[in-house]
């Protein structure tokens, strides 16, 4: 009996050794890696715009961006991501103004766009106008003199000598932060929270978010959403990443539609990206589909440059797809800039000559259930014609919605079959015209058709 009694009583000290170490831990304890997280309700039928605050306006302030919020939401936005807002260190500085994702302090404003209080004005009233803000925030890495150099010098990476280390061979003006450091996490988490509780932001995205490992974005997420529900998009393409986040890029995706446009790949190539994703992600998982961004405009192209003749039907497929659309500021506008992305250089607005074009996809990215994000968007399913080689045909199939897209890649008009039927009448999204699909099709050369019907059963 005295043994048993001993044996409890050290099982008893061990326990609660066990939990006062737990609890008088600095660092913060990942939560179990099952745990998962509930994306907002407003984005299950949202969309996403990218803001470089910097060339948006000729001003390039966020009281200039604020002014142009009525337009946006006429347009049908939803989520505004607001690139790097945070101050830029100035020790090798890229260019005039600086890289925007070379940090210098995780908490306060750049004063190149405005004040704090010019900040928090735009996100009150882009809230007011019912659309979402999210961050941009570079975890990764920092300015050589940013001010954790300084107060934390331990939360960096360093060679045998002490120096710190660049995480690539172009990228000087940025240091590599240790993203096994506890106490590291800890400081990004405040500065996290910081943002969330003073601004009530949205949401962030994490730039070259495999730079810090999932647990540590897990653990974030966690208390973060202690304070409000947030919308989390990694700049990476990892089905592991959605344990922390709603949204992953679509990289294979953009790769893929731009060899098209060059003839580097084919539909077919197109259609084997999707099958992966359909595999690889699972449904709940937000996709964001893009065609441009900051990197892609400024390093390898205008929508012109790139897409041609097809730019529109690259924009539509966007729309479409399984995945959430993305629009780079100008596109609008018919971006044919490549926006420095160091020096000052304004986007030319010009007339806004491809505004109404977008709302519509917006529109029907909206009010269609079919091309929801997450679990209640509807199936992808591909529908083959004899024409696959110039034609890239799927339809979007939800609970008592559809949508059809027909979109011709080449040079010429082509006449097509559909090798499994589908004949049936539809709704024309641009026109509102009825569009009766038969047993032999014709679509001009260059162009698309996007339709929609409500149905009862599939």
């Amino acid at each position: 009996m005295a043994n048993i009694r001993r044996l409890l009583f050290t099982s008893i000290c061990l326990f609660l050794l066990s939990f006062i170490i737990s609890c008088s831990s600095d660092s913060p304890q990942p939560p179990n890696e099952d745990l998962f997280f509930q994306s907002p309700e407003w984005a299950v039928n949202a969309n996403i715009y990218k803001v470089n605050i910097r060339q948006y306006s000729e001003e390039g302030t966020f009281k200039a961006f604020t002014e142009d919020l009525p337009r946006l939401q006429e347009m049908g936005v939803n989520i505004l991501w607001l690139m790097p807002v945070i101050p830029i260190g100035e020790e090798n500085r890229k260019g005039t103004l600086g890289n925007l994702y070379s940090v210098k302090n995780y908490t306060e404003i750049n004063p190149e766009f405005g004040s704090k209080a010019d900040f928090r004005g735009l996100i009150e009233e882009a809230q007011s106008l019912r659309m979402w803000v999210i961050m941009d925030l570079p975890a990764g890495y920092t300015s050589p003199d940013a001010v954790w150099t300084e107060t934390n010098p331990g939360f960096y990476v360093t060679d045998e000598d002490g120096n710190y280390l660049s995480p690539g061979d172009d990228q000087q003006d940025v240091i590599q932060l240790d993203s096994e450091n506890r106490e590291l996490w800890n400081a990004m988490i405040e500065a996290m929270e910081y943002w969330v509780s003073e601004y009530n932001i949205d949401g962030f995205h994490a730039a070259d978010a495999r730079l810090m490992p999932v647990e540590f974005w897990v653990t974030a997420r966690d208390q973060l959403e202690n304070i409000k529900p947030l919308f989390m998009l990694a700049d990476a393409e990892d089905p592991e990443l959605h344990r922390a986040f709603d949204m992953t890029y679509a990289v294979d995706y953009s790769r893929t539609i731009k060899n098209i446009a060059t003839g580097q790949s084919t539909l077919s190539n197109l259609g084997a990206v999707m099958d992966q994703y359909l595999e690889n992600f699972h449904k709940r998982n937000f996709r964001m589909l893009y065609k441009t961004n900051h990197d892609v405009n400024s390093l390898q192209g205008s929508d012109p440059d790139l897409y041609d003749e097809n730019f529109k039907n690259f924009a539509v497929l966007t729309a479409t797809l399984w995945g959430m659309p993305l629009i780079y500021n100008g596109q609008e506008s018919g971006l044919d800039q490549q926006l420095e992305m160091f020096d000052k250089d304004p986007i030319e607005w010009k007339d806004y000559k491809y505004q109404e074009f977008y709302s519509t996809l917006l529109d029907l990215n909206t009010r269609n259930q079919a091309l929801f994000n997450g679990e209640i968007g509807g199936d992808y399913r591909k529908m083959p014609t004899d024409k696959d080689e110039q034609i890239f045909a799927f339809k979007r199939i939800g609970h008592h919605e559809q949508v059809l897209v027909i979109l011709n890649f080449s040079d010429s008009d082509q006449t097509f079959n559909f090798v499994d039927g589908h004949e049936g009448t539809w709704n024309d999204v641009f026109d509102g015209s009825e569009k009766e699909i038969t047993s032999s099709n014709t679509i001009d050369a260059n162009s698309f058709l996007l339709l929609e019907r409500v149905y009862m059963s599939h």
